[in-house]
């Protein structure tokens, strides 16, 4: 578990970037302070996990869960480093001076969202197109983005014999990436963070699910 009260600073880039030796771009050092000025709904949980180190120079990465008021307020200033509820994101920046002509820019974001989702919104033939919507329109309404892709897959499992769970579950799964246009990654945080609360069928902000 990693608390997410380490708010990230230029000593904690530096780090980062140092166990490589290299200095850390002021650039870089903006981009990840902006990151974690996001403002995310209160279901939503934020935290800085693990990033990978041999990807670029240098890297960052933060996790998102969504907390459905099952645990205690205690564990909300805490976000796993991996999949530890039934709808999770994590969300990598990487940033390579050297990547101008490969990535259209130096700042390179790497998404990836796990959710699990009930039979009736699964077996939708669709969800894999809506779920990739909502991302670009999110993006569209962020600062500058290029070069998007990825994929978005949705799987069934079901359990034979004495395996305990569900006899029958289904797990949406998103990978993208795009290169950021710009060093103040607020609205991409907050975009992602929207395209998390919609894959795990959070009710749209001020509105109260009739189980909730």
């Amino acid at each position: 578990m990693i608390n997410s009260d380490s708010r990230p600073t230029p000593v904690d880039a530096e780090i980062d970037a140092t166990s490589q030796g290299n200095t850390t771009p002021p650039e870089f050092t903006a981009a990840v302070e902006s990151m974690h000025a996001a403002r995310l709904r209160g279901e939503l949980t934020l935290g800085t996990i693990r990033s990978p180190q041999k990807l670029a120079p240098f890297s960052h990465a933060i996790g998102l869960e969504v907390d459905r008021g099952d645990n205690d307020t205690e564990d909300l200033e805490s976000v796993p480093v991996d999949a530890a509820g039934d709808a999770f994101g994590r969300l990598i920046l990487l940033h390579d001076p050297g990547a101008e002509d490969a990535w259209d820019g130096s700042m390179r974001l790497v998404a990836y969202i796990q959710a699990d989702m009930d039979d009736e919104v699964a077996n939708d033939p669709l969800l894999p197109d809506v779920a990739w919507q909502w991302l670009t329109e999110g993006l569209d309404e962020a600062d500058g983005y290029t070069n998007l892709g990825g994929t978005v897959t949705a799987t069934a499992s079901v359990r034979f014999g004495e395996i305990g769970g569900p006899p029958r579950s289904y797990q949406l799964e998103m990978r993208a990436s795009w290169t950021a246009e710009g060093t103040d990654l607020t609205s991409h945080v907050e975009a992602f963070a929207a395209v998390l609360a919609n894959v795990a069928g959070l009710p749209p902000e001020g509105v109260t699910s009739i189980g909730g």
